[in-house]
């Protein structure tokens, strides 16, 4: 694909992004997404098939970002508390920002017949546990964290940050819970130093 293509797959994706998180999947029409992007109905088609489509890319690449930059971090051996970090810092952030979550969108979407018989939201978590086990292994190697159990961290993490963004559509979510959550969690992942910070500096 040229990269004018490519400017303009992105500039789709952008569009049904805002529309996915103000409507949720299902109310979400390619009639919707032609309008927000500006293209006919034809320039959309040229691109994708349908909005399941496109929102499988959106997750996709929201993924696969993360996946890249932990491992490059890792590979330039950055301490594994300042990736945790990070990671955790937008956690947080995201948790409250109920305007642009897709927590209601991924909901529908994984919850259609079709996408539950191809195991697609399984998958997805795979693909997360994956990303967070390579960080927690490297960290504990680097004996910057504590010795824990992997899988059962993971998801701790993974389902108090979806929790909290679905609730956060649904009711009023002050900025103290998932401040305290995220504290929380890296107390049972990052090793003391006695002063209240990580080890080797951070």
């Amino acid at each position: 694909m040229n990269k004018k293509g490519q400017e303009t797959r992105n500039q789709i994706k952008k569009c049904a992004c805002v529309l996915f998180a103000q409507k949720g999947f299902k109310q979400v029409t390619m009639k919707d997404i032609c309008e927000t992007a500006g293209l006919s109905r034809g320039g959309l088609y040229c691109h994708y098939d349908s909005t399941s489509q496109i929102f499988q890319e959106i997750l996709d690449d929201m993924t696969g970002v993360q996946e890249q930059e932990v491992e490059l971090r890792m590979e330039q051996e950055h301490p594994a508390a300042a990736i945790l970090d990070d990671l955790l810092h937008k956690y947080e952030q995201e948790m409250l920002d109920s305007p642009s979550s897709l927590s209601l969108a991924i909901y529908e979407y994984f919850s259609m017949q079709d996408v539950i018989q191809r195991n697609a939201l399984y998958e997805q978590y795979l693909i997360s546990a994956s990303i967070w086990r390579k960080l927690l292994q490297y960290g504990m190697v680097r004996q910057e964290f504590r010795e824990m159990d992997i899988s059962a961290v993971f998801d701790l993490i993974v389902f108090s940050y979806q929790g909290v963004r679905m609730y956060s559509r649904l009711m009023p979510v002050d900025q103290e819970t998932p401040a305290g959550i995220i504290r929380e969690i890296r107390k049972i992942i990052v090793k003391s130093d006695g002063n209240g910070g990580a080890k080797d500096g951070i």
